[in-house]
């Protein structure tokens, strides 16, 4: 409101009004102030969160670039931008924590701007009086100590308020320079405006210093309302015209207040409504016309006519009106008491609106940049994260598929390999059987092939034995290869590069190379231990003479050695059965048959002949000559000379033609018969032996390409662990970056709110 010029009540009307609130003093108020305390408040939270908010999102940020596999996800300049944040929210945060509402009060010496200031603070603490009293800039801010002191520019030491009067007034000696600063820190229980975060900053008078610009930029920039004091006696004079001027082009449109002070005086005059709409057509011309900062209705609501003596002296007097000491109260002071309260409560509404603007609204449009280029930030990580878990997941299916039929098809080719060693194992088991059965039967050949001198002594029989031992082990194992290796060892190395092709098939590509040097190096050849030399150790030759048509020999040529043997054996008791069937068939005959007797002694002569037959005829050549004797009784001698001499010249040729050669014949023989009979016994146990050397070589070749094959499972399982490693931090990624953006979403929500509550209230 402007002045009581406005309302349509008479003075006296006013002055009961006045009356009913107490004298427009402001105690029953609802102070519009709340709209900032409460702002502030609200904003402080707002950008506590943010920044918890941003320090989270850098935190991922770093977590994220910190990870190879995942630095697609937010791109370095992101990184730079979401750290760039940090500090602006820390300097948003720091500057929020200071803020308050400024109002800077202006005009020229001696117009009662300090006065105005303690009845608005409701105490006497800045110098006032008759002529120019203030010498600096004095700004009274709240503090929670319970008593006032004041700093200074040039020291943090805080000083006793009562210094004020020696460093703040024109008439002290040791009074400041006029652009410095005095900070009064007055408790805020003392005062509503100061405990609801209002600055108020008093100036020296604007016509005694020619240097307004750097006053404008030191104490004015940041100021929320200006209050220019003038004095009613006088009109608007030009050298406060020029300094809002001035004013105006640094800042834009600034919330402007003109009070004619020391309008008590106008009780004196006659034509006081005349003086008064001059005040009003003029001050609402400079503000509407001049420094265009409202309209001409706007510029009557920023007008008042006050008296802040009088306001000053209620106050102190706790606004006992007829109990002011000095009786400074003229007739009229309800009115102009309750004009101050009009512009108080006009000044808080504006203040606080235009400090809500001023302080919060370009806040609030960097909070709205910075949550919406975080936002941005993280829906693009979120993406990013989504779109990389797809190809990781994708990944993981392929090597867990590839993994799987590594499996199955090591699992078929082991039971084929499994099965074609066997077959191969039976097969070269047949084949060297077969070979080493061809070898016994034609052992006579090898045997003959054997040329080394030859001769009956029992030492140079041991060294021809040896020296025979190794010739047959040898040439065995040479025809055993020759017949055997060659073909068995084709198929080995056929068979190793088959199971090396199978498996290559199945491996991946960066794992043929190794496999194919995993192939043996050595060409495989096939031992066969005959051992001739410990397997014919319990050889005994017999290379003594014997003559064929001996009786030994012609038993042993009917009967067989066994059948010789148990001839010779049976020959006594076979004698002495004789002799005991001839005596009992005498007895039972008789004595006095002479057949009995004379067939009994023809029996027994025969059973005599034949047992001594048996007898001499083992005997060998003496045998021979009894038995001749014998027979040339009964046939006559002519038969036995002619038979005993071609019987004689067989003897007499053999036994001429058994020659040192001939011994070696017949050892050779010996030992043929002796080796065949050895040898076949170990043709099995060959056999196996060699078709397990055939098994261990491609069982050790085919172990060796399993391993590389499990080396390339292990790889495989090795990657899938880390893909799965990977997808769990691409989710983990994937839900912070939602979980953040969600965040931005709802401080979206907060500042739309904030401007909803405050910022439109406050008329933006």
């Amino acid at each position: 409101m402007s002045g009581m010029v406005h309302r349509s009540m008479d003075d006296e009307d006013a002055e009961t009004g006045a009356s009913n609130r107490k004298l427009g003093n402001g105690h029953n108020q609802e102070s519009a102030l709340q709209l900032f305390v409460n702002a502030k408040k609200k904003i402080n939270d707002i950008f506590r969160n943010i920044g918890q908010y941003v320090l989270e999102a850098d935190k991922f940020v770093q977590d994220v670039t910190s990870v190879p596999e995942c630095s697609v996800i937010v791109g370095p300049e992101n990184s730079e931008v979401v750290h760039g944040f940090c500090e602006k929210i820390d300097g948003i945060t720091e500057v929020l924590a200071r803020d308050h509402m400024k109002v800077v009060f202006f005009g020229r010496t001696s117009n009662g701007k300090s006065t105005v200031i303690n009845a608005m603070l409701r105490d006497k603490i800045l110098p006032s009086g008759i002529g120019h009293t203030t010498h600096c800039f004095i700004q009274v801010e709240g503090s929670d100590s319970k008593d006032g002191f004041l700093l200074t520019e040039d020291t943090d030491k805080p000083k006793s308020i009562t210094d004020i009067k020696q460093l703040a007034s024109a008439l002290s000696d040791v009074k400041l320079q006029e652009n410095s600063l005095i900070r009064i820190l007055w408790p805020k229980e003392k005062c509503r405006l100061l405990r609801e975060d209002v600055v108020l900053v008093d100036s020296p008078g604007i016509d005694v210093s020619p240097d307004l610009d750097l006053w404008i930029d030191k104490f004015c920039v940041d100021a929320d309302v200006f209050v220019l004091v003038a004095n009613a006696e006088s009109t608007l004079m030009q050298t406060e015209k020029n300094f809002f001027h001035k004013v105006s082009e640094k800042l834009s449109k600034p919330n402007i207040f003109i009070l004619q002070n020391r309008w008590d005086v106008s009780e004196m005059e006659e034509d006081i409504d005349q003086v008064k709409q001059q005040h009003i057509d003029r001050n609402s011309d400079f503000l509407a016309e001049e420094l265009k900062v409202t309209d001409k209705k706007g510029a009557k609501d920023r007008l008042f006519f006050v008296s802040a003596r009088e306001a000053l002296a209620s106050r102190l007097n706790n606004d006992n009106v007829f109990a002011t000491p000095e009786r400074v109260l003229l007739p009229g002071f309800q009115a102009r008491l309750f004009e101050f309260a009009n512009f108080e409560k006009e000044f808080e509404v504006c203040i606080s609106q235009s400090a809500v603007k001023t302080k919060f609204e370009q806040h609030t449009n960097r909070a709205h940049y910075i949550n919406s280029e975080l936002r941005t930030v993280m829906e693009e990580a979120y993406t990013k994260s989504l779109s990389l878990q797809d190809e990781q997941m994708q990944l993981r299916k392929e090597k867990s598929d590839r993994l799987s039929h590594l499996d199955r098809q090591l699992d078929l080719l082991t039971g084929e390999v499994k099965n074609k060693i066997k077959a191969m194992v039976e097969d070269v088991e047949r084949k060297v059987s077969c070979a080493l059965n061809d070898e016994i039967r034609r052992l006579s050949v090898l045997v003959e092939e054997f040329e080394r001198p030859f001769h009956p002594d029992a030492m140079l029989l041991n060294v021809y034995k040896k020296e025979l031992h190794s010739h047959v082990e040898q040439t065995l194992g040479r025809n055993l290869q020759a017949k055997c290796s060659s073909v068995l060892v084709q198929a080995v190395e056929e068979t190793q590069r088959e199971m090396t092709d199978r498996l290559s098939a199945i491996l991946p590509e960066e794992s043929k190379q190794q496999l194919l040097n995993l192939m043996p190096k050595r060409d495989f050849e096939i031992a066969y231990r005959l051992d001739c030399r410990n397997l014919c150790a319990g050889f005994r030759e017999d290379i003594e003479f014997r003559f064929s048509l001996s009786p030994t020999a012609l038993v042993q040529r009917f009967l067989g050695t066994k059948g010789q043997v148990r001839f010779l054996e049976g020959s006594d008791s076979l004698f002495q059965r004789g002799r005991q069937m001839s005596s009992e068939a005498a007895g039972a005959l008789g004595g006095d048959n002479p057949l009995s007797a004379s067939g009994g002694g023809d029996n027994e002569i025969l059973i005599s002949v034949l047992a001594t037959f048996a007898s001499l005829t083992s005997r060998s050549t003496l045998g021979a000559a009894v038995v001749t004797g014998l027979v040339a009784k009964a046939a006559g001698w002519r038969v036995i000379v002619v038979t005993g001499a071609l019987y004689g010249g067989v003897y007499l040729y053999e036994r001429l033609t058994w020659t040192s050669k001939a011994r070696e014949r017949a050892f050779k023989q010996q030992y043929v018969d002796y080796a065949s009979s050895k040898l076949r016994l170990i043709i099995d146990l060959t056999s196996s032996n060699c078709s397990h050397q055939v098994q261990q070589e491609l069982t050790s070749t085919f172990a060796r390409l399993c391993h590389q094959a499990d080396v390339t499972k292990q790889q495989l399982e090795a990657e899938v662990k880390q893909v799965d490693k990977g997808l769990t931090i691409i989710k983990e990624i994937s839900s912070r970056a939602k979980s953040l953006r969600n965040k931005a979403d709802f401080f979206d929500r907060e500042l739309q709110g904030f401007v909803a509550q405050f910022l439109r209230h406050a008329g933006l």
